[in-house]
């Protein structure tokens, strides 16, 4: 594992109103590394990603990738450094073809500004080899047609295409078959074979137990335990997630002015 983390972020804080979504977040991602990103619902994994994202700005914090500071101020920012983002969703248009998809928004035209179809069909081609997809017949069929582990494939290949360096899956096996799940989990390693750096939020901790090289847990919004999956079990990992030992109690600063007032 490469000494300098693709991805870091430090003390990461984010307030909606009087809901501290997060508080003080530290999280760590190496190149060719899987991390589980784990915890309740309302733990604070989505503000989190989105604020890697650049969906939400941060009241603290910083961020690093490759070992620079870097500010994310939108979704261009973070493309731009290489990190991409497949929400549950998939963001996926049915009633596109593969290629389409996965060109949507960044279609290539030539000289004559015509659409280069056959070399997007190329490169689309080549993408799915690389990661050893092989569930696809044709990337010129629609995505109305596929399956879901078919249609979380095309997502993650659309991410990587674009030189991206990080990866992070929103639930990428949430409501697929046994066999549809094992195919996104291949994918996860490898794309982390390929060096990547991936992030895998999921509540299903058997998937997870698969494919992660460390957890990060959060809980109300604050990271409260780290894992090396080699090292704990997955009871060690629901405890913390259920019971993980707070650095600040919510509310807490607010009741204390009050009685200090």
């Amino acid at each position: 594992m490469a000494e300098v983390p693709l991805l870091e972020a430090r003390g990461v804080s984010k307030r909606f109103g009087a809901v501290q979504a997060l508080y003080n977040v530290d999280l760590t991602l190496h190149p060719g590394e899987v991390l589980g990103l784990v915890g309740d619902n309302g733990a604070g994994k989505s503000t989190l990603i989105k604020a890697i994202a650049g969906t939400y700005h941060p009241d603290e914090g910083e961020f690093f990738f490759e070992g620079r500071p870097v500010r994310i101020r939108s979704p261009r920012d973070s493309a731009d450094l290489g990190i991409e983002v497949v929400y549950q969703d998939l963001a996926l248009c049915d009633n596109l073809t593969v290629v389409q998809n996965m060109f949507l928004g960044r279609e290539e035209v030539n000289r004559f500004h015509a659409l280069s179809e056959a070399h997007m069909q190329r490169r689309a081609e080549e993408t799915m080899e690389s990661l050893a997809v092989t569930t696809l017949s044709s990337v010129k069929q629609t995505v109305a047609r596929l399956s879901g582990g078919q249609r979380q494939s095309v997502a993650v290949a659309k991410a990587v295409m674009w030189n991206s360096k990080a990866v992070i899956l929103d639930e990428p096996t949430a409501a697929l078959g046994v066999a549809q799940t094992r195919q996104v989990l291949d994918l996860v390693r490898r794309l982390a074979d390929h060096g990547l750096g991936v992030i895998v939020i999921s509540h299903n901790l058997h998937d997870l137990f698969e494919v992660v090289d460390r957890f990060l847990v959060l809980r109300l919004g604050q990271s409260v335990a780290r894992f090396d999956r080699d090292k704990t079990s997955q009871q060690e990992v629901v405890e913390a997630i259920t019971a993980g030992t707070l650095s600040h109690v919510p509310g807490q600063s607010e009741l204390e002015e009050v009685v200090t007032q």
